[in-house]
């Protein structure tokens, strides 16, 4: 195409609008995309169907580590693969500005193409929208995940029992600080890269393991969001060991001069698992042999009280208490 600028004409349905999709697009997202069709056909294998729907909106739209486009796809595939799916198909919504660039438009889906081949899973359907200038944050991103699991894995808050290990593939934090610096708020700069990336590995091994009982991935309101997601549904208490959670030296450090708490900051490929007691040796084992070099155990849960508790470097005991205010808004 020749515009260098994404117009009001790229969004109504004629030829400019065409030639945005076919160049910018499928010309990146390969032949299962049908531009054609207006619902795309699947063939899903046996097995209980799994859906998630996600939204994107990161400021900056490109990052160290990534761009809004691979950071839709490992959203999206995440949320499948934590809830112990095998993913089929994705859709994609763009909801692009008036006034971006269409350079900008293309690395991005490039980077969205790429990352689904490497998942292999294929975008098989989307629109595009353009909104006026001023009116949206030059590109914005809604997908849909389609994925099977096996029915006879039951993973969930509620097969969470006292005793039960918490594991963390990974180290945390990364996406939330690697983006914080991205935007130069502070006046800050750094090399530390986003953790975005697809969890398939990591899931899969987890699964075959016997006790594993829950996953998810650790995105907005970061790992501590999700142990009170475990306090508040169980009614039982959790206690992080703070000596073994991974959290890498830059992170500390921007944490430490700027006031946040890394156990807050959101994780873009990072899964927290709770199994049970006997299992946990061999779920750190099956993390380790996916790739995941940093995993580690780092809590358990406990009877009472219900809360969350970090034990410290220092030995001692502190209340990690529910987000309430947004520290980085716009992180995914």
């Amino acid at each position: 195409m020749d515009a260098t600028h994404v117009s009001l004409a790229h969004g109504n349905g004629g030829r400019f609008m065409r030639e945005l999709i076919d160049d910018c697009f499928r010309r990146y997202l390969g032949a299962s995309l049908d531009t054609d069709l207006d619902a795309a056909p699947i063939r899903l294998p046996a097995g209980e169907v799994v859906i998630t729907t996600d939204g994107f909106v990161v400021q900056p739209i490109e990052f160290p580590g990534g761009n809004i486009g691979s950071l839709a796809v490992h959203g999206t595939v995440n949320d499948l693969a934590v809830a112990g799916a095998e993913p089929v198909a994705l859709t994609v919504n763009a909801i692009l500005e008036e006034g971006v660039e269409v350079a900008l438009v293309e690395r991005v889906a490039a980077a969205l193409g790429a990352a689904a081949a490497a998942c292999g899973v294929p975008v098989v359907a989307g629109d595009t929208k353009v909104v006026g200038r001023g009116e949206g944050g030059g590109i914005y991103l809604a997908t849909t995940g389609v994925g099977v699991r096996d029915p006879t894995l039951h993973l969930g808050l509620g097969a969470i029992e006292v005793g039960d290990q918490l594991l963390v593939s990974g180290s945390v934090g990364d996406h939330g600080t690697a983006v914080m610096l991205a935007r130069e708020s502070f006046g800050l700069r750094g090399d530390l890269h986003s953790d975005s990336a697809p969890l398939l590995a990591a899931s899969r091994a987890l699964r075959a393991v016997a006790g594993l009982r829950f996953m998810r991935d650790p995105t907005r309101g970061g790992l501590a969001t999700v142990c009170h997601d475990v306090v508040r549904a169980t009614g039982h208490g959790v206690r992080l060991h703070g000596p073994t959670i991974p959290v890498r030296p830059p992170v500390a450090s921007v944490c430490a001069m700027l006031g946040y708490d890394p156990y807050y900051l959101a994780c873009e490929g990072r899964l927290v698992a709770v199994v049970a007691t006997a299992a946990a040796g061999a779920a750190l084992a099956a993390l380790r042999s996916a790739g995941c070099a940093d995993a580690a155990i780092i809590g358990t849960v406990v009877a009472t009280p219900p809360r969350l508790m970090l034990t410290t470097d220092l030995g001692g005991e502190r209340f990690l208490e529910e987000l309430e205010d947004d520290p980085l808004p716009r992180i995914c």
